[in-house]
């Protein structure tokens, strides 16, 4: 009787290694495109988002248009707010910027208009009563105490921001999303994980960053609910 033949068992078309230390050049740069294009569509959205929530939080009658507008924004497909915008801004960084930052508008304004109405009215009366004006209790007052909420909406918006970058592979520039792209065409499911696994781990990677950067800033929060 023959011996039973040895067989390794295949390789798992989905994870692969050996993709890895072939392509890490591409990797790198698609990794490095996907994260610059997060940082500055936040930061840029962040810019806009704090002097809208801050009118719409002393003016209450414009709350309702400034939500209602940046709400509205938010409700476009992705893919066609893409292809409207690009006979105009081109095909590139550009256009892929300005959709990230107009969906990323509407959750920092609610969150940020959240927190400042938020802010405990013995807050605002202590304040009065030292002789703040309206402009110096917001800056010095509101915009602190609404800090955990204004974090918790730059957290949102960042994770939400990582998923919307891989759409910009329709004008050209998605950063991971260009190899999620690249493996769905050549049915090279290893490359369509890669790209996946490292989506998910700078997401995370984002979001841990700014709890911990959000800790840091609201040192009373952690004593209050230590308390």
């Amino acid at each position: 009787m023959l011996p039973h033949a040895t067989t390794s068992p295949p390789a798992n078309p989905w994870l692969s290694w050996e993709y890895v230390q072939r392509n890490w050049h591409d990797l790198l740069t698609a990794l490095g495109q996907h994260t610059s294009l997060t940082v500055q569509a936040v930061l840029v959205a962040l810019v806009i988002a704090l002097p809208l929530a801050a009118l719409a939080h002393l003016r209450p009658r414009l709350a309702g248009p400034v939500l209602g507008t940046t709400g509205v924004l938010y409700t476009i497909p992705s893919l066609a707010l893409f292809g409207l915008l690009a006979p105009y801004t081109g095909i590139g960084r550009t256009t892929v910027l300005i959709g990230l930052v107009t969906y990323a508008l509407l959750v920092l304004v609610r969150n940020i208009l959240v927190g400042l109405q938020g802010v405990d009215e013995d807050v605002r009366d202590a304040a009065r009563g030292l002789g703040y004006g309206r402009a110096r209790m917001l800056l010095q007052v509101e915009l602190p105490n609404a800090l955990p909420s204004i974090v918790a909406g730059v957290r949102l918006a960042t994770v939400t921001t990582v998923a919307l970058v891989t759409v910009g592979v329709v004008v050209g520039y998605g950063g991971l999303g260009q190899l999620m792209f690249r493996g769905f065409r050549s049915r090279y499911h290893a490359e369509i994980m890669t790209a996946t696994i490292l989506c998910l781990l700078l997401a995370l990677a984002f979001d841990l960053v700014l709890y911990l950067l959000g800790r840091a800033l609201t040192p009373w929060s952690r004593t209050v609910r230590d308390g």
